[in-house]
């Protein structure tokens, strides 16, 4: 097991505690027979200090154990699941303080209980074990929670990007261009930008782009097939890195196996800095005003402002997530991804957030998402359009849904277009938001019939829409919790 130092100790004293405890001591018991203070035994036990050899060999003869025994690592089966906690290297590599908790406060909660922490601790690795969840997930987890945090909308890095912009005289209403942003890459920060050449490297095919970093300049390798708006935000993402000095950085987003939570968030704000300078908000928000005043729908306006403002329809939705919450008021809302191959009726959730306290989307494990949802009706759509060679620009619906179990309504609208890097595979992104005072208000156009209306659910296994056209699987999970609960009256009834 590899422990740093700070774990090294607080293994010691987690092992020193619980063998005192096994033996039957108090504190001043162990303090009398070992010679220590009370309160040196309680720091080691702690995990605040580690004792030189003397003091181990006292405390090793105060409870009848051989010196090898008590500075070993390994931990009784009691406390393995805390072991492999600090084995796996979470506590010291996730920033604690980024979610308002002191790493001593819990390193101190592990050492004041630890055999019911283990047990928690343990619930939660089965559970994770259970879903496939990696450290690695549990990274990507951590991200979107601390995005849900902050309401996704983080306004140092805001000021960065404007300041950026001022730095270089930027015109108020100039949008920044790929053609711009690679200059600055190639003149200020010395990279060297190339396409990537799939014959002599064919598993880079699917990849939009590779950074090598190197001491005389960073080289940026891009794929040939990517959009001009998605060069543009690679370029925005490589200036994030430098002007915001992240050293710790991923060379490639498609390689999903991040060395530690770091790496990730450094991605996510060098990501956030290009969304800032491509899209400034000084010139998105009076835009979105303007567009939420329309007292009808018109999806063409919404495509037209995507592609004004030089980018895809995920990036756009994702800056709607920095300033729906700050700048209109709008809190409940969240953001979905799904994948889907032509001809398949198979959807894959793969990037989800949730700005919300209400009721919305989540990753489900062997389960099928509602076929209702717009988010992929909008895919089968985009299927038969290419099918029948009818597609011509990205494909933008929206839909109310009116959650059955819950009866929370949501706006959502949801874009779809083909992938530029995998042949067949096409992509949706939507942004859902909650239908509550504020955004009846703000949103002109939410009472336009051409707006259909739907019943929706999370999945069909835990939905009562029986006579649902749409229904793939059957309500399993609904109907063990239906025989459950009609098992739990007759025990009433017995018991009464």
């Amino acid at each position: 097991m590899a422990l740093n130092t700070d774990n090294v100790r607080l293994v010691f004293g987690l092992k020193l505690k619980q063998l005192r405890l096994d033996k039957g001591l108090s504190l001043n018991e162990l303090s009398q027979k070992s010679g220590l203070s009370i309160s040196y035994i309680n720091e080691i036990e702690k995990g605040k200090k580690y004792p030189k050899s003397d003091k181990i060999i006292a405390l090793a003869g105060a409870m009848d154990v051989d010196y090898d025994t008590l500075v070993s690592l390994k931990l009784s089966k009691r406390l393995e699941p805390i072991s492999e906690l600090l084995s796996s290297n979470i506590l010291t590599e996730l920033p604690l303080e980024l979610f308002g908790i002191d790493p001593a406060s819990l390193l101190e909660l592990l050492s004041d209980a630890p055999t019911k922490i283990s047990a928690f601790v343990g619930t939660l690795i089965e559970i994770a074990r259970n879903y496939n969840m990696s450290v690695e997930k549990f990274y990507f987890s951590a991200l979107r929670t601390y995005q849900e945090m902050h309401d996704n909308c983080f306004e140092d890095i805001e000021l960065e990007a404007e300041r950026f912009m001022e730095e270089r005289g930027v015109p108020a209403d100039k949008l920044l261009d790929e053609t711009y942003l690679a200059e600055i890459l190639k003149t200020e920060y010395n990279y060297k930008i190339e396409n990537i050449n799939e014959k002599l490297n064919p598993e880079f095919a699917s990849v939009r782009s590779l950074t090598i970093t190197r001491p005389q300049g960073n080289r940026l390798l891009i794929n040939v097939h990517l959009s001009s708006v998605q060069r543009a935000f690679i370029y925005g993402r490589e200036i994030g890195y430098v002007y915001l000095k992240l050293k710790n950085r991923l060379h490639t987003t498609a390689l999903v196996e991040a060395e530690s939570f770091e790496q990730l968030l450094n991605n996510f704000k060098a990501s956030y800095f290009a969304s800032a300078v491509i899209i400034k908000r000084s010139l998105l928000i009076p835009k979105l005003k303007d567009f939420f005043a329309l007292t009808t729908w018109q999806p063409e306006k919404l495509v037209s402002l995507v592609e004004e403002f030089n980018t895809t329809p995920e990036s756009f939705c994702y800056r709607l997530s920095n300033v729906l919450p700050t700048n209109f008021g709008i809190k409940q809302i969240f953001f979905s991804r799904f994948n889907n191959f032509a001809g398949q009726n198979l959807f894959e959730m793969t990037k989800e957030m949730h700005i919300s306290r209400k009721h919305n989307p989540h990753t489900v494990k062997d389960e099928h998402y509602c076929r209702r949802w717009i988010a992929l009706t909008v895919l089968n759509d985009l299927a038969e359009s290419v099918k029948n060679k009818t597609y011509v620009n990205t494909i933008c619906k929206a839909q109310k849904s009116r959650y059955i179990d819950t009866q929370d309504n949501y706006l959502i609208i949801s874009f779809a277009q083909p992938t530029a890097t995998t042949p067949n595979l096409n992509v949706s992104v939507s942004m859902g938001v909650y239908l509550d005072e504020q955004t009846s208000k703000t949103i002109r156009f939410l009472n336009d019939p051409s707006i259909p209306s739907r019943d929706v659910n999370e999945t069909c296994e835990r939905c009562s829409l029986f006579d649902c056209k749409e229904r793939i699987a059957a309500p399993v999970i609904l109907q063990k919790k239906h025989k459950n609960e009609e098992l739990r009256k007759a025990l009433r009834r017995l018991i009464n």
